[in-house]
């Protein structure tokens, strides 16, 4: 891995005065993982569209990245905040201190089709490319950026945002609008709705007996012999990672094989039944697959789109793997129905038995050996990042976390083109690529 020179690092505060005050978390931010989401865009030098030269005025200013960011952390003044414990609990809320975000501009003599060429996530693309940082300190700060300048002209910005402050709808929202500023544009046009009571439990007294069974998703942590879980010293389980693109043309065969469902349930249904595969799971073991479901406009009322923190509920469906493999394609993204499916009373379900949860042991690392999480970026305006060179040439998570992660993804351009950014156990990779594509190769 090319070695990386930090140029400088600060801390930028808002450019105009914030509230000060504490900004309340609901208990959906508090399950969700105590820690930063690192995400890398890799941008290409633009070139001149007349004679194909690269422009002179091509470069990445880090005065106006810096300026860009401290207005638009007017708008997302959590973002420059800390968290603390409140009250006599202790639970974790924001103190909106203006005390400011990390910005580091580093450099490499390394080209950036480098790291292009068959990028894959991993724990050393992050600690190269984003800035690290122990987010249970008090004086962490929420949103850690690094901008790093290639020999060639191009440019990587590594992001690390403090999940308990954002889901990734929220994250996409604050790039959008930084690189709106930092182009010479106006702010989003819909500034963040920051207001997350709507997200509070009902009163114990008044909740009926719950509806629905929330231990799978947020119960004991994975246990048993096929369990993978931290080590003692912190270290996750090892595992190897790959990004395979779907075409535009292979994501609607695959709908329409899988019964004219969604982009959505047709991938993650093929991501399934091959990885059961690859794993050479007996066939009569159950295998699970965990996701997340944005739940702004399945609430009544609805969240506002442009809310901002975490309005994402886990869900879960489990299948025979024998069922999985030997049935059509269209049997798993029918189970994926029911998990995906939920409205308005699940997520009050959900509030409620967190509330008399202990947050603490909600399950936020492991998996079993058999089972599936699956992140899904779909439909979301990521590659809405233009700071003043067009949409990034590859937007992708920095690092993955364990065997069984996967991220659903957009790709660049418009041409309807998606990709999985998947992780499993090192000996498992190569047969599920091979899957992967042999099946989609099917199709065609």
């Amino acid at each position: 891995m090319a070695v990386v020179e930090v140029v400088t690092s600060e801390l930028v505060a808002p450019s105009e005065p914030t509230p000060r005050r504490p900004l309340w978390l609901s208990n959906l931010d508090l399950a969700a993982r105590n820690g930063y989401t690192p995400t890398i865009y890799f941008f290409r030098r633009p070139q001149d569209s007349s004679d194909g030269r690269l422009r002179a005025d091509s470069c990445f200013s880090t005065h106006a990245l810096r300026a860009a960011l401290a207005a638009a952390l007017v708008r997302f003044y959590p973002f420059a905040g800390r968290l603390r414990a409140a009250g006599r609990g202790g639970r974790a809320e924001i103190d909106c201190n203006a005390a400011g975000a990390l910005l580091v501009v580093a450099r490499s003599a390394a080209a950036l089709e480098d790291f292009l060429h068959d990028f894959a996530p991993s724990k050393a693309m992050n600690d190269t490319f984003v800035p690290t940082y122990d987010s249970a300190g008090p004086d962490a700060p929420l949103l850690l950026l690094q901008v790093t300048f290639f020999r060639c002209g191009g440019v990587a910005l590594g992001t690390a945002m403090h999940h308990f402050v954002i889901d990734g709808r929220s994250a996409f929202h604050f790039i959008r609008t930084w690189s709106s500023i930092a182009r010479g544009g106006d702010t989003a046009a819909a500034p963040p709705t920051l207001d997350r009571t709507p997200l509070r439990a009902r009163p114990l007294l008044a909740t009926a007996a719950a509806l629905f069974d929330h231990t799978h998703e947020y119960g004991g942590r994975a246990s048993g012999p096929a369990a993978v879980t931290a080590g003692a010293d912190g270290s996750k389980a090892e595992y190897a990672s790959a990004i395979l693109r779907v075409t535009g043309a292979q994501a609607a065969a695959l709908r329409a094989r899988a019964g004219a469902v969604s982009t959505f349930r047709a991938l993650v249904a093929h991501v399934w039944r091959c990885a059961c595969a690859a794993r050479a799971l007996a066939h009569d073991a159950e295998s699970r697959l965990y996701t997340m479901v944005d739940m702004r406009a399945r609430l009544s009322p609805p969240l506002p789109d442009a809310f901002f923190g975490n309005a994402v509920a886990r869900t879960s469906v489990s299948a025979r793997v024998g069922d999985l493999l030997a049935n059509p394609l269209g049997f798993g993204a029918r189970r994926l129905r029911a998990a995906t499916g939920h409205g308005d009373e699940y997520v009050r379900s959900l509030l409620d038995y967190l509330e008399t949860a202990d947050l603490a042991t909600v399950p936020r690392q492991g998996l079993r050996g058999t089972d599936l999480r699956v992140i899904s970026w779909l439909g979301m305006p990521s590659y809405d990042a233009d700071f003043g060179w067009g949409e990034p040439a590859l937007l992708a998570p920095a690092l993955m976390y364990y065997p069984g992660f996967v991220y659903l993804l957009n790709c660049p351009g418009k041409g309807g083109d998606v990709a999985v950014a998947a992780a499993l156990e090192p000996e498992r990779m190569q047969r599920f690529k091979e899957l992967f594509y042999e099946e989609l190769a099917m199709l065609e």
